[in-house]
């Protein structure tokens, strides 16, 4: 079999060759039908002889994935966006064209013109009268039958995945699909959509660590988002009663099949609802999407089957952690308290972790895993809420809940803090943490709080993963299967591979006391 070096210098020598003969890089084509398009007209018309006067004239473009004899008649496969076509081409009918075939490889792009007509075997095919190389791809596709199956692959070369794989193609319509019903949805609602700036003079919104970048010729340093909440509520004291964004933000956290430091979130604020108002519209989102998406609200994910009618199921902080993982946290009030629970239960602590942190620990390990079929966890401790109202009945609890489905965190929802006062106070407390080494708090934004004294009106607002949503609606368990272009740690050299493969070699290698040698 050719190496990789022989194949790309063979493609090289077949473009040179095309070359002499015309562009194999023309930057204007002509395709009159898509592969779909040409099989529906073909159908509409009755299916008429390609010699008749009824014949139905089409000039088709696409990737070359398929080839069949190469005597006095040929047949290729053309792909596109929308499907398969098959070419025919003869001899007698293309002349001194026909001997150009020699120079097509699979993966080429081809332009060609002719009528349609249905083979014996049933397939729809042209009857070439015309036909060009308007692309040579240099490199092989990848083989045929067994498609891109390494998975370091697949991510990095997203094209390759792409081109080989119909489910990684299908993942990626569903996600387009997600996006567009999401939008339809807010906009039906009366939302309107906005934008808001990536690079930030503060991080906040969210307790993350943000991704730091430098502005040339403000001299200064700036922040990559790592929320859209901030901006949008000064949209809501500034008038504007409902808005929303979906856009990407960054955080410099770990990477797994649960999280990417870039993702895609839907923030929505609306004016004069609380969180309850927005559990239900959740509740109708997520039914929404599902059946524009899928054509109904129960998705199946492996050997589960997701129930994604309304009304939820719904619990609060305090009950699921007695229910799941036996202790009432009311009862631990220090972070010493909490810590030494948290050894007992053999649950890994941070050094410095404040007391917030360690209570989310607890939820993590213990209960998110638990919610599988969608389920709301309202009144959160106010430590953990930051930028939510706190309950009038229940001053520890704020009125904040998060949705879970299948142990992901799905959606986070605020009554949102409108008190001034108590917002700078709420975050004067985070920044003695952050002072304290917890880096795990949400920033004081000073703009932001002056804003606030200004007057925003009760809102309630709303955070959804969308890469989440779209592992959802696909079935997937990875995030790195619903993001085109995930995070990746750097590639190795040449050497550190070949390294790497000697030393799991010989971790597979049995030793001599291994009872397999």
């Amino acid at each position: 079999m050719p190496s990789e070096a022989e194949l790309l210098a063979q493609r090289l020598e077949k473009r040179e060759r095309l070359l002499a003969l015309a562009d194999p890089y023309p930057a204007t084509v002509r395709r009159t039908h898509s592969a779909a398009a040409a099989a529906a007209a073909f159908a509409a018309a009755g299916e008429p002889a390609p010699d008749s006067a009824d014949a139905i004239a089409v000039t088709v473009t696409g990737r070359v994935t398929a080839q069949r004899g190469m005597g006095r008649a040929s047949f290729l496969d053309l792909t596109d966006g929308t499907g398969r076509i098959q070419l025919h081409l003869r001899s007698d009918a293309l002349g001194d064209s026909y001997e150009r075939l020699s120079l097509v490889d699979l993966g080429d792009f081809v332009e060609a013109s002719g009528s349609l007509f249905r083979t014996r075997t049933g397939e729809i095919t042209v009857a070439v009268t015309a036909w060009r190389v308007i692309t040579k791809a240099l490199r092989p596709m990848p083989e045929k039958w067994h498609g891109v199956t390494d998975v370091e692959t697949r991510t990095r070369q997203r094209y390759l995945d792409l081109m080989a794989n119909e489910r990684s193609r299908e993942i990626a319509l569903t996600r387009v699909a997600v996006l567009a019903a999401v939008r339809r949805f807010f906009v039906g609602r009366g939302f309107l959509e906005v934008e808001t700036p990536v690079l930030q003079e503060q991080a906040g919104g969210a307790a993350a660590r943000p991704f730091m970048t430098h502005h040339n010729t403000l001299d200064r340093d700036l922040f990559l988002r790592i929320s859209l909440e901030l901006h949008l509520k000064r949209l809501l004291v500034g008038g504007l009663e409902k808005v929303f964004e979906i856009g990407r933000v960054f955080r410099n956290e770990g990477i797994s099949h649960r999280h990417n430091p870039e993702f895609t979130l839907l923030e929505s604020y609306e004016a004069y609802a609380d969180y309850h108002d927005v559990a239900r519209m959740v509740e109708e989102l997520f039914a929404y999407v599902a059946a524009e998406v899928h054509g109904t609200v129960h998705i199946t994910h492996g050997e589960q089957t997701v129930d994604l009618t309304a009304p939820f199921a719904r619990t609060t902080y305090r009950r699921a952690l007695q229910e799941h993982a036996g202790f009432d946290y009311r009862d631990y009030p220090t972070v010493e308290a909490l810590r030494a629970l948290a050894h007992e239960r053999r649950l890994p602590v941070a050094q410095g972790a404040s007391w917030a942190t360690l209570l989310d620990g607890f939820m993590s390990a213990f209960v998110e895993p638990k919610l599988v079929q969608p389920t709301f966890v309202f009144d959160y401790p106010v430590e953990l809420s930051p930028l939510a109202k706190r309950k009038p009945d229940d001053e520890g609890a704020a009125e904040r809940f998060e949705l879970f489905v299948l142990g992901y965190e799905m959606a986070n929802a605020y009554s949102e803090l409108n008190d001034p006062v108590d917002q700078r106070a709420r975050m004067e407390e985070q920044a003695r943490r952050l002072a304290a080494g917890d880096h795990e708090v949400e920033v004081a934004d000073e703009d932001f709080l002056v804003a606030l004294e200004h007057g925003m009106p009760p809102t309630g607002g709303l955070g959804v993963g969308i890469d989440r949503l779209v592992q959802l609606m696909t079935g997937e368990h990875s995030l790195r299967e619903v993001i085109l272009f995930p995070a990746m740690r750097e590639r190795p050299s040449g050497e550190q591979a070949l390294e790497r493969a000697r030393a799991a070699a010989e971790a597979r290698a049995p030793g001599p006391t291994d009872p397999a040698s």
